[in-house]
């Protein structure tokens, strides 16, 4: 495949030796095992930031799902009451694999039809009625009961030595690898739409031969590099509908790749977007991975009482409130609105911009697809920690506030993602 020069190969390589991702606790050696071998392995119920208060027009159901994604349980809640999906509210994304409970909100629903919905899928466990919609980030956080399985090594003194560290020194905000989609290489589409170079983003979308296990999506891939459109549409799967629709409109029009990507739907397009982001942050929880529990004067630091952020002009002096957990230095989530650090902080996000072969004002995209940006702490704390065994597995509960993945608490223990 071809690909688009020095800034395209530092993300691929990147993306390649998993070099954005060091562990907080390398000096400690991990347990293995494996995450997610049965949904029950992996329960997650939302920390919400305020309860229903028991009248008004919405209804408040906490459900529980389980083997899908929040908007497929959106979309199946909306056939059976008939309604738009747009009409229902819900303050965080679940993931599909495992056991998930949170809130979502109907207008005009009675609650005693609420519970007695049946859906494949999805329980509703309560209805309660609230005032307003619930809206996307009205959440504190999430809490996780997870089962390590497959475990080894000297358990009783790795756990509670890693759980020691990241309890003090918080929890690394990686975005980490479910961000970058199921090729690995939702950043690479998002970073070449930043750069316009869309022979680069069809290129992205179609893929790696090597990172699919499916033979005829492989050899479709394979088609695809050698320049056989017909060849690559025959064997392209079916549910891979925007390489489908790209490929048909580039053999209707060859070489004009822009007009072929412009069929992607805005809403994936705002996913690579956001994914190429994600990357961006992460390399620079991983350039400062070392010293990720302090301060520099020209960051922005973030209060995690309320995610506001203010320049650093004295580090010493707000050191210690960033050892005491109250503020911790921001990473960037580019966007041509950012408000930017200064001095060394800026320095090396700057260089990480560079390198990637992008500018802030390549976020400002038409077409509704403008990244505005924002800051994020390049780490979280982790609460109500605890742990236990028995044989070869272990279980560990633990909060996150409402954005962190628990894969980057979980994989500091392991070291085995």
């Amino acid at each position: 495949m071809k690909r688009c020069g020095r800034a395209g190969d530092w993300m691929i390589e990147c993306a390649a030796a998993k070099c954005y991702h060091p562990y907080l606790t390398s000096q400690v050696a991990g347990i293995g095992g494996v995450i997610k071998e049965y949904p029950e392995d992996f329960q997650v119920e939302e920390i919400p930031s305020y309860l229903p208060c028991g009248f008004g027009e919405h209804c408040y159901l906490t459900i529980e799902k389980q083997g899908i994604t929040t908007l497929e349980a959106i979309s199946r809640i909306a056939k059976k009451l008939k309604v738009s999906e747009r009409e229902i509210g819900y303050a965080g994304m679940k993931d599909a694999v495992g056991v998930t409970r949170q809130t979502i909100s109907v207008q005009w629903l009675a609650p005693e039809k609420a519970l007695s919905l049946e859906l494949d899928g999805v329980k509703v466990v309560s209805a309660l009625r609230h005032s307003n919609k619930l809206k996307l980030g009205h959440l504190k956080g999430n809490r996780f009961c997870v089962v390590i399985r497959g475990v080894s090594g000297a358990i009783s003194e790795l756990v509670p030595a890693i759980l020691a560290i990241l309890s003090t020194r918080g929890v690394p905000n990686y975005f980490g690898y479910q961000r970058y989609g199921a090729q690995g290489n939702s950043h690479l589409i998002g970073a070449a739409m930043l750069r316009r170079d869309w022979r680069e983003c069809v290129n992205q979308l179609i893929g790696d031969p090597s990172a699919v296990r499916d033979e005829e999506w492989s050899a479709a891939i394979c088609a695809y590099q050698q320049g056989d459109l017909g060849e690559a549409l025959r064997f392209f799967p079916r549910h891979c509908r925007s390489e489908r629709d790209v490929l048909q409109r580039l053999a209707a029009r060859p070489g004009e790749y822009e007009k072929a990507f412009s069929v992607v739907h805005p809403r994936l397009k705002k996913l690579y977007l956001s994914a190429a982001q994600s990357f961006l942050f992460d390399q620079t929880v991983a350039r400062r991975i070392e010293g990720i529990d302090e301060v520099m004067a020209g960051d922005l630091a973030c209060k995690h009482v309320n995610g506001a952020c203010f320049l650093v002009e004295d580090a010493a002096a707000e050191q210690e409130r960033a050892a005491a957990f109250e503020i911790s230095a921001s990473g960037p989530m580019f966007g041509c609105k950012m408000k930017r650090p200064e001095g060394p902080a800026w320095e090396l996000e700057y260089e990480i911009l560079e390198r990637a072969g992008v500018d802030l004002p390549a976020f400002d995209m038409p077409g509704g697809l403008r990244m505005e940006g924002e800051r994020r702490p390049l780490r979280v704390p982790a609460g109500d920690l605890s742990w236990c065994s028995a044989g070869d597995t272990v279980s560990v509960e633990f909060t996150l506030p409402k954005g962190a993945y628990a894969t980057s608490l979980l994989r500091e223990i392991t070291k085995a993602f």
